[in-house]
């Protein structure tokens, strides 16, 4: 069985909420990133867990997503929250000149929690965000590391051996031909697909965010990610200042990395 909760959108919120007010606004704080009224946008924001938090805190939260349906589910769960005006929600792509156009320069943070694993053309993406930043606006990332156990997003299968760790490192055919033998419904093996096509590396981030014209303000690694303490009840660690150094290493052991970054412009 899948885990339960990847497929219960009001669980999944929580979680992006609980983890984002306790560990991720925090961090930001520590960096001296983050201030009540600030302008904020998640870009792949889902329902708005993540955003409940900072608008918690007082800032000003714009979420886009391109999906429709968790767009309108988090419209309705914000419709009942008490910080519900604070955070604006809309359906959008931020290639369109419609969207550059209504947002050009408005925001002094900009978020990817969990998305940039998901999107092809990360290049293209990580040169298309300073649009949307203000003058000496930042940037958090929160990724997945391509090479640890779960990289490839495989704690989503329907089976054990679907489930089990680092098969998602195979070449692509004999990954999809695992999963076949494993007995994954075909709409499963296409979404682990894509993930295989589209997972980031600690050393790829940080590449394409140098050749992007980007500087890293931070970077904090976990051993467990702080999200396993909503889902799994384990105790976050960060990450061992000497594997951190390590760079093939860390990418195995590391299961989230969190990064800051502003334009060296």
């Amino acid at each position: 069985m899948a885990l339960y909760f990847h497929g219960n959108a009001s669980i999944k919120f929580q979680h992006m909420y609980r983890v984002t007010r306790d560990y991720i606004i925090p961090y930001l704080e520590h960096q001296h990133v983050l201030k009540p009224e600030m302008e904020v946008l998640e870009i792949g924001c889902g329902e708005g867990g993540v955003l409940k938090a900072f608008a918690g805190y007082g800032c000003n939260c714009t979420g886009m997503d391109l999906s429709d349906s968790k767009i309108e589910n988090g419209k309705a769960i914000f419709a009942e929250d008490e910080d519900g005006s604070r955070v604006h929600l809309f359906s959008a792509n931020i290639y369109d000149q419609s969207t550059m156009d209504a947002f050009r320069g408005k925001f002094d943070l900009i978020v990817l929690k969990d998305t940039i694993e998901h999107i092809p053309e990360q290049e293209k993406v990580m040169k298309q965000l300073p649009v949307y930043l203000k003058p000496g606006g930042r940037l958090f990332f929160a990724f997945p590391p391509w090479n640890m156990p779960f990289g490839g997003h495989q704690q989503t299968a329907t089976t054990k051996f679907g489930q089990l760790p680092w098969m998602h490192l195979m070449p692509r055919s004999w990954y999809r031909g695992f999963l076949k033998k494993a007995g994954e419904p075909e709409p499963t093996i296409e979404s682990l697909l894509e993930i295989h096509d589209t997972g980031i590396s600690i050393n790829r981030f940080e590449r394409i965010a140098k050749e992007g014209g980007y500087r890293i303000v931070d970077r904090r690694l976990y051993l467990i990610n702080p999200i396993y303490r909503f889902k799994f009840n384990l105790t976050p660690r960060k990450q061992v200042s000497v594997i951190s150094g390590i760079p093939v290493l860390r990418d195995f052991v590391s299961t989230t990395a969190y990064y800051i970054l502003e334009r060296k412009d």
